[in-house]
């Protein structure tokens, strides 16, 4: 599985791809879709061209584009601890920011257990779990062969002091869920431990 990080300002969205494009975790901020676009175009990658995406929570950078991609056709994926995160979006961003609602009728909605086998169809072998911490919402995309895109999760010591726990425990599924590779929403990739959930 190819993993290219898409980013810009200071925000990392990775696509996966085998043969072709497959899914897109994380989705840019609102308002910046030709900016998005570009990036991709950069890696020659065609954006409309990726069937999926998952948001790992819906902050304005990580999510900020969703409707607008699904309006390109990529459809979205969503665990369903995220489902009451997604309407939380809208008030984190401000008129001129240009954020379009995220329609909620026609996405994918899995939980944990059916993550594995979903993806599996789409060629991606791995699951998605869920790893509240950071926001109630957050999920961690993990595949088989380690990499493990973990959104804005902290370490334990640097997230809030009531979240500590909740955080460490998220980092703890992580490992045992075999991630082994921080693919991070910001920041550089790097192993798991040294400073990344140890």
């Amino acid at each position: 599985m190819n993993i290219v990080n898409v980013g810009y300002r200071s925000t990392n969205y990775y696509v996966l791809a085998g043969s072709a494009p497959r899914l897109l975790v994380d989705a840019g901020w609102p308002g910046t879709l030709g900016t998005l676009q570009h990036t991709c175009r950069r890696m020659d990658i065609d954006l409309a061209a990726i069937p999926y995406q998952l948001a790992t929570h819906y902050h304005p950078d990580h999510a900020g584009l969703v409707q607008n991609l699904k309006s390109l056709g990529v459809r979205l994926i969503v665990l369903d601890t995220q489902l009451a995160g997604i309407p939380l979006l809208r008030t984190y961003v401000k008129p001129q920011d240009q954020y379009q609602d995220i329609v909620l009728g026609d996405n994918i909605v899995l939980t944990a257990a059916e993550s594995r086998a979903f993806l599996a169809r789409i060629g991606i072998q791995g699951q998605i779990i869920s790893t509240p911490g950071h926001s109630d919402d957050s999920v961690t995309l993990i595949l088989d062969d380690g990499p493990a895109f973990t959104g804005d999760l902290t370490v334990p010591e640097a997230g809030r002091l009531e979240a500590m726990d909740l955080v460490r425990a998220s980092w703890d599924r992580i490992r045992a869920a075999g991630g082994r590779t921080i693919y991070p929403g910001h920041g550089p990739v790097g192993p798991l431990g040294a400073g990344r959930g140890a």
